[in-house]
């Protein structure tokens, strides 16, 4: 990504965090961890944070989980009225096949598309507590639509 923006009128140049208020620390942890992947930054008693990837002038990419039972003053949002649908993670083409394999290998139903108007390929599978993870690559061989 780079620094490049569509305008001059904003300096964002990348995602900083995504963060979720979890029921179950230990149980998303070793999710995000042994099954997703992700190399562990920070581990507290009522927050763990992930590297995704590098990110902009030094802060790295974060995926953040907090735990909602060490938060007091914390009221979760209406699962019918929340905005979030899933939560993606970008990896090579090559690795597509072997993502595939390796999540299945965990016992997790894994579903797959592909994305033609960007030429995307996308796999998806369900963490402990319901969200909806996505690998996506870009992959040239699929038709442009």
């Amino acid at each position: 990504m780079g620094t490049d923006r569509p305008t001059d009128d904003t300096a964002i140049a990348g995602l900083g965090e995504i963060a979720l208020r979890v029921d179950d620390l230990a149980e998303m942890t070793e999710f995000y961890a042994d099954v997703v992947g992700l190399s562990i930054l920070g581990d507290f008693e009522t927050s763990t944070f992930f590297e995704v990837g590098p990110g902009v002038e030094g802060h790295t990419q974060i995926l953040a989980l907090f735990d909602r039972s060490g938060s007091d003053d914390y009221t979760p949002p209406d699962a019918a009225r929340t905005t979030v649908d899933h939560i993606a993670f970008g990896i090579p083409v090559d690795a597509f096949d072997s993502e595939v394999q390796r999540l299945e290998s965990h016992g997790l139903d894994v579903r797959t598309t592909t994305h033609g108007w960007v030429q995307w390929r996308s796999l998806y599978v369900t963490d402990p507590e319901g969200n909806s993870v996505e690998l996506v690559c870009y992959d040239d061989s699929i038709e442009k639509a």
